[in-house]
């Protein structure tokens, strides 16, 4: 372990997925496969929503964010991830584990706010249709994709100045796949229950009062649905909702998987596989599961397609 004045370590070793033996290189093809699949998605997706005019509209702009979050997540931990299923383990400076852990955190606090806005944006679509273009204008949409994007970077900067002035000048091996906060707590040799409770404090805005809004928006909706009198209109009501609301189950099924398992209670290797979810399958379902419900996602996949065949 290198120190710095015998206090601070100046890197760590992520142990990742150390005892894969025989299968580190099929894992290691799988989660490279799974990144550039995520990656091309998510890519897609964004270049789709810049150029078609048809996906010119309030959600489509909320999920390119969307996608610009699930790319950071990928790029900012599957690296690192690959690396260490190859060499058994990799080494991180202590100000790369610090930014790996605040890009993650930045990404998924983003996340959430933005599927809160989503939400709020088709509840405005459904409940509220003849007042949704004058209520959801440009101004609207731009005040609350900056408003996700800058509650997610103070948030997380909070935590993370704190974590940048902890001392660790013990074990430098963190038993994950990423730089967590809970490992990071651990290897600290000073008093960390402050962070944890500023944890649990900050993390109240970014998933309870998120998913408590996003559950009162779909009950107001469906309600809404009830009403309407024609089936056809009822399933076309829904189906405008259906890709967004399969996105937030996945989503913060996820969360309740991880968190409200006692991590006192399950084995490590268990921790590490709970945080693929977050870092390898959510990233990578998003796009598909828009790319598969939305019809206008289609259409216009299919006239770039057809546009580049003809220029080639």
């Amino acid at each position: 372990m290198h120190v710095e004045n015998q206090t601070r370590a100046t890197e760590f070793l992520l142990l990742g997925f150390k005892d894969l033996q025989s299968l580190r290189i099929p894992v290691f093809f799988l989660f490279l496969g799974i990144c550039m699949m995520t990656l091309t998605g998510n890519l897609l997706i964004i270049v789709l929503v810049s150029t078609s005019h048809k996906l010119h509209s309030p959600m489509y702009f909320f999920l390119s964010n969307l996608s610009v979050t699930d790319i950071l997540i990928t790029t900012t931990i599957v690296p690192s991830m690959l690396h260490g299923i190859l060499k058994e383990g990799a080494t991180i400076s202590f100000n790369g584990c610090i930014t790996q852990f605040d890009i993650f955190g930045v990404s998924v606090a983003t996340e959430s706010f933005l599927l809160t806005v989503m939400s709020y944006d088709r509840y405005l679509a459904i409940c509220h249709p003849l007042h949704y273009t004058s209520i959801m204008d440009f101004r609207l949409q731009y005040h609350l994709v900056f408003w996700s994007w800058f509650l997610g970077f103070t948030i997380f900067l909070i935590l993370t100045t704190q974590i940048g002035m902890l001392q660790f000048c013990g074990p430098n091996v963190i038993d994950h796949v990423f730089c967590d906060l809970a490992p990071l707590l651990e290897l600290s040799c000073m008093d960390t229950s402050f962070l944890k409770l500023e944890q649990v404090v900050l993390s109240v805005p970014i998933t309870f009062f998120s998913f408590i809004f996003i559950i009162v928006t779909y009950v107001r909706i469906f309600l809404t649905i009830r009403k309407i009198p024609s089936t056809c209109g009822r399933k076309k009501a829904f189906s405008t909702c259906s890709s967004h609301l399969s996105v937030v189950s996945l989503f913060y099924g996820t969360l309740i998987t991880i968190y409200q398992i006692p991590s006192r209670g399950q084995s490590v290797n268990l921790n590490k596989v709970l945080s693929l979810l977050y870092i390898v399958v959510t990233p990578l379902f998003n796009p598909i599961i828009y790319s598969l419900r939305s019809q206008e996602i289609r259409e216009a996949l299919r006239k770039l397609v057809s546009k580049k065949i003809r220029e080639a």
